[in-house]
This record gives structure tokens, sequence and C-alpha cells, in this order.
């Protein structure tokens, strides 16, 4: 897997990625309007990205029927440089029909635990917690 990082002015960046995607990134610092995310925020959305998609597959594979799903991420920084995340904290919210909580905590331990490559590579240097909300809509 590769991408590449070009600099365009300050502390704004593109971002292109092996399957041909743009992504813009830019800084709070910068004085001109933002052309895009910060990356430590890339960083919180590729973490719930990636549990996300594991969690719907395992659910759908459970036949439990998903009509809406998101994940609220919370990352705590320290103040010191290089400001790194010290907890990230996620919290799974799921409206559908016949969910129940043993089959939804199987899913979001499954990723976390094997699937998810970003928590794998996260889980030594960062305390990762997780609450989850289920509304069945039967």
């Amino acid at each position: 897997m590769k991408a590449k990082i070009d600099w365009i002015k300050k502390f704004q960046l593109k971002g292109e990625t092996e399957t041909g995607f743009t992504v813009m990134m830019d800084s709070k610092a910068s004085k001109e309007p933002m052309i895009g995310p910060l990356p430590k925020e890339m960083l919180l959305q590729s973490l719930a990205g990636c549990t996300m998609m594991d969690v719907a597959v395992i659910l759908e594979k459970s036949r439990k029927q998903l009509d809406k799903f998101w994940v609220d991420v919370d990352g705590e920084i320290c103040d010191t440089h290089p400001k790194v995340f010290t907890k990230i904290h996620l919290k799974y919210n799921f409206e559908g029909k016949g969910l129940d909580e043993d089959t939804v905590k199987r899913a979001i331990d499954l990723s976390r635990e094997k699937y998810c490559a970003i928590s794998a590579v996260l889980k030594n240097s960062v305390e990762l917690t997780y609450t989850y909300e289920i509304k069945n809509t039967n």
C-alpha cells in the first residue's frame, strides 16, 4: 500500500492514495481558510471507519438489520509535544431490527481485537475505550 503527500503552501497538503483518491489536509495554525481536516482528525476517522466496516459486516453475517449506524469519536491529546493521543473513546450507535446486546458487543470486540488494523496499531500506545447504544426499531 502506498500514498503520496504533496506540500501546497504553509500547512496545506494534498494527499493521493494508491486507489486514486485525493484528500486535502491543513492546520488550525494557518491564517488562511482551511482546505481540509487536520491529520489527527483523519486518524480518528480512520479508526472509526475501520471498526465500523468490520462491525457492519459481522452484524450482516449475524442476520441483523442495521438501518442506521454511526460512531462518535472523542480523542484526548496531551499538552506537551508531540501532543499525541492519550485516550480515544468510541461510542457506537446502532438503529435497526433484532439487534441484541450480545451480538453487538461480540461484533465490536471482534473488530477491536482481531480485524481492525487501525485499532491494532493504536492499542499499545493509546487507551482505547468504547460504549454502545442500541435502538431497536421493531
